[in-house]
């Protein structure tokens, strides 16, 4: 059967999507190797969790942690953006940006490796994401990794993700929450970096006027969510929705405090500063932080970590990660 090469629609800069219905991704991601960055001192390896489905992750453990037996340090479980259906926990951009946290915060860190949509639509991108936090946390495991049995310390967890894999990470703790498994009530803390939620239902800040400068606008978005999640009940899915009609409250949250971060050009800033002021009024017992990057636009921090906002972010996270 022949191709067709007539494109019915491009989003954002995720999917070219043809009028056969095949598809092509815009954004294919610059795989690198794990290894040791001599620049932030930092080890990092790839372990396999799930051969069946491809579920795996990259771990990074700065060198001094390494080289002192016995020494725990906070675990990071990590999740990467790009809706659902680009990028890789072992491209360059996290590569990069990962190395660095796990450096300023002496912070074992697992970066997830899960399907991707539109093959693999969600909810596999969630179960692969659930598996491997569930690895993780499995500290008795025969089959668990050698750094995290060894400098893992487990009442110190956290989860966290930017874009999409901030959609993800609270999707993970509000499932922990409701978990009555004991080792997935271990989670310390979440960390929202400018979250992928959205509704039909305009914000202010989502309505196309002068002074709205996103990188990525309303009517793109509102294609993403039932392209990855097609058997869903759309955008009064509390999944993608945490504030429909129905949802569970932000009270059950499984972890002990929270961060949200979002940025001050970014088309999604209106759903992260609603999900923190839903957060605060839920009666979630937590602590609750909220970080707003002036000036700066959509996971900002992988693309100019350089940046003075950046350096900012990621000093509130090395406290973050490090306070008790």
């Amino acid at each position: 059967m022949a191709v067709s090469n007539e494109v019915d629609r491009e989003i954002l800069n995720l999917l070219r999507i043809y009028k056969d219905g095949h598809m092509e991704r815009l954004s294919q991601p610059d795989i690198v190797p794990a290894g040791f960055d001599h620049i932030n001192g930092v080890s990092s390896k790839d372990v396999s969790i799930d051969p069946s489905t491809g579920v795996s992750a990259r771990l990074y453990l700065p060198k001094q942690v390494e080289n002192q037996p016995g020494k725990k340090v906070p675990v990071l479980v990590y999740y990467h953006g790009g809706g659902f259906c680009i990028e890789s926990a072992f491209s360059s951009l996290y590569h990069n940006y990962l190395n660095s946290l796990s450096s300023k915060a002496n912070i074992l860190i697992v970066s997830v490796e899960y399907r991707l949509a539109p093959e693999h639509p969600l909810p596999a991108g969630y179960e692969d994401s659930w598996q491997a936090l569930q690895w993780v946390v499995s500290e008795s495991s025969t089959d668990n990794d050698s750094w995290l049995q060894s400098h893992a310390d487990f009442g110190r967890v956290f989860v966290s993700g930017d874009s999409a894999g901030g959609n993800i990470a609270h999707n993970m703790v509000m499932k922990i929450g409701c978990s009555s498994s004991e080792g997935m009530k271990k989670i310390k803390g979440l960390v929202l970096a400018q979250p992928y939620f959205w509704g039909l239902e305009r914000l202010e800040c989502e309505i196309a006027k002068p002074g709205n400068e996103s990188s990525i606008d309303a009517e793109s978005v509102d294609q993403v969510w039932p392209l990855v999640c097609p058997g869903s009940s759309g955008y009064s899915d509390p999944r993608v929705n945490p504030f429909a009609e129905g949802a569970p409250s932000l009270e059950g949250l499984g972890c002990e405090k929270v961060m949200v971060c979002v940025a001050g050009k970014d088309l999604v800033r209106g759903r992260g500063r609603l999900y923190y002021e839903k957060l605060i009024s839920s009666g979630f017992r937590g602590k609750v932080e909220f970080l707003e990057s002036q000036g700066e636009d959509h996971v900002f921090q992988l693309f100019n970590p350089g940046c003075d906002k950046a350096l900012e972010m990621m000093n509130l996270l090395v406290d973050f990660f490090n306070s008790q």
